[in-house]
């Protein structure tokens, strides 16, 4: 399948993603959580969870009674040419089937928004495979009682090829197997109110799942599957109710179970916090507590030789019996300083340094709307997870108003969605798909604005992954490796009167890594695409495409291809 996925070491995002809410900034996994303590509940540095009615269209649909529903059911047939530029010159052909859902509901307990679409793709000729997908991103929340929301999330790709365990892929043509990526989370959120006291807590359970065809090479090192659970509870009071300032205590606690190798990471922390109001926009706020980290993991069944035993899967076997070899420990003080800046319900501002896991960590974000046009989202992240923990990270902060905006010729996702609220973009989450876990540095940005018919956004990051895995077990050569990612991804489209629109997508990713049987990696790609309505409710589409993928490997050719598409829709 072609590149969709825009962001770094982007897998072509052919997954259905189920999502029923925004989760609340301070369920972030090993975050600080003094946010929102001794503040009636209302962060003066993060941006406020979706709810109904927020986005322009919503607003204009919802009309006076505040609800909204907007459904549409399509079907779609397309013809696909996709030509292999380099190093061949195949040229196959595909004829696509398609079914899928884009709709918004909205009310006054309640909000979802909905892109899903299948796919069944027939390849013509004997190199053309046959195959199946689902695309599409969906969020919304349901309000159970006045204070207590249930919320889910959760995203499946879907990506061809792939290169020694990154999720770049190779194109349609050059197609060495299938990488499929699934990854759901949900739970409740309470808050609630005790006399002067504000009282929160949260607790989301994660699956995240990672299955490749016998086809694929390359499986020793990459992951398989992990549950995650996170609990957070905070309680404080605001500043001026009690006393001067705000005081508020709170506890965490994440962990995630990787089945390779029955890696574990566990989190615990608690903390106590003061609020101190320096301004009438600005607060400060210092928080001390303790914390506990753990990474630990098993060794591989042996054989009679001592080398490690591959399960029919292509992953090392794990030996149950064996005991667990810790690869990270680290636990006692910790404290963090942070400075919340929110002059307006516009603008918000959230930084912090301190000291965890042993060392100094800090973070952030920055989100600016000057008005309802454009929007500016900067997000710097620090925290310790493995592959399943950091991919639910970006699909947390997305905004719930949104648009999928899906590649043109294979409906799958573009890394970033078309939104005005919130970060927008999936920030690298897919560049390495090693099993072991890691420490996670980064930053990534978004900036979207609409001038009349015109829609324009720009995302661009960096991340990078330090890699924890326990001496004596065959992950031990990962312990160490950092692999280093920057990504950028640009959307430029608009309509053309009331019955046509163009929309055009780019982006590049590359990826590097100290790791020595690992070349560094660029990915690149842009597709162009015409649409127009032919008649009530039937759609005709034109779409051209480039995908390429550059590799600094003498021994490994650069791979492009270039594809166009012609389609009809019928929306009922």
């Amino acid at each position: 399948m072609r590149h969709a996925s825009r962001w770094l070491g982007s897998a072509a995002v052919t997954g259905m993603v189920l999502s029923i809410a925004l989760v609340p900034a301070g369920v972030q996994a090993q975050s600080i959580g003094y946010e929102g303590v001794g503040d009636n509940g209302h962060d003066a540095g993060k941006s406020e969870p979706y709810r109904p009615g927020k986005s322009d269209r919503s607003s204009r649909r919802a009309g006076k009674s505040g609800k909204l529903v907007d459904v549409t059911p399509y079907i779609e047939i397309a013809q696909v040419v996709d030509a292999e530029l380099s190093p061949g010159n195949d040229v196959l052909t595909y004829t696509q089937m398609a079914a899928g859902l884009d709709a918004t509901v909205a009310g006054r307990y309640n909000a979802a928004s909905v892109s899903v679409r299948y796919e069944h793709q027939i390849g013509w000729g004997k190199k053309a495979r046959n195959g199946d997908a689902v695309s599409g991103i969906a969020r919304g929340y349901t309000t159970i009682v006045p204070g207590v929301t249930v919320e889910a999330g959760g995203i499946a790709t879907q990506q061809s090829g792939g290169y020694r365990g990154s999720a770049l892929g190779t194109g349609r043509v050059s197609d060495a197997g299938q990488t499929r990526i699934y990854s759901v989370y949900g739970g409740p959120s309470v808050a609630t109110r005790a006399g002067d006291v504000d009282l929160n807590a949260n607790y989301r359970a994660g699956f995240t799942k990672i299955d490749r065809s016998k086809s694929s090479v390359g499986n020793l090192d990459v992951f398989d599957k992990s549950t995650m659970h996170v609990a957070d509870v905070e309680a404080g009071v605001a500043p001026g109710t009690v006393l001067p300032v705000g005081v508020g205590v709170g506890g965490s606690f994440y962990q995630e179970d990787i089945s390779n190798l029955d890696q574990r990471v566990r989190d615990m922390q608690a903390r106590a916090m003061v609020t101190v109001p320096v301004g009438r926009s600005v607060q400060a706020v210092a928080a001390i507590g303790y914390e506990d980290v753990e990474i630990s993991a098993r060794d591989a069944v042996r054989d009679s030789s001592g080398l490690p035993v591959v399960g029919s899967n292509g992953r090392y076997v794990t030996d149950k019996s064996s005991p667990r070899v810790l690869a990270y420990d680290v636990s006692g003080l910790t404290w963090d300083v942070a400075v919340m800046w929110r002059p307006s319900r516009r603008t918000s501002l959230s930084a912090h340094v301190g000291r965890r896991y042993g060392a100094t960590n800090y973070g952030g974000t920055l989100s600016y709307a000057p008005d309802d046009r454009s929007q500016l989202s900067i997000v710097v992240y620090n925290n310790i997870a493995g592959f399943g923990g950091l991919i639910d990270r970006p699909i947390e902060d997305l905004p719930g108003a949104l648009q999928a905006g899906p590649d043109p010729i294979n409906g799958d996702l573009n890394g970033c969605v078309d939104s005005l609220q919130g970060q927008n973009c999936f920030a690298g989450a897919l560049g390495s798909l090693r099993s072991s876990t890691f420490r996670a540095r980064g930053i990534a940005a978004s900036y979207t604005v609409r001038i009349g018919r015109i829609n324009a956004g720009l995302g661009m990051g960096y991340d990078q992954r330090r890699f924890i895995a326990p001496r004596g077990t065959v992950l031990a050569s990962a312990n160490g490796l950092v692999d280093k990612g920057y990504w950028l991804a640009g959307n430029l489209g608009g309509r053309l009167g009331q019955s046509a629109s163009w929309a055009t997508n780019v982006y590049v990713n590359w990826l590097s890594s100290n790791d020595p049987l690992f070349s560094d990696v660029v990915g690149y790609g842009a597709t162009a695409s015409y649409s127009r309505l032919l008649a009530d409710r039937l759609q005709g589409s034109l779409a051209i495409g480039i995908d390429g993928v550059r590799r600094d490997d003498s021994s490994l050719e650069d791979i492009v291809s270039a594809s166009a598409l012609a389609a009809l829709r019928y929306n009922f």
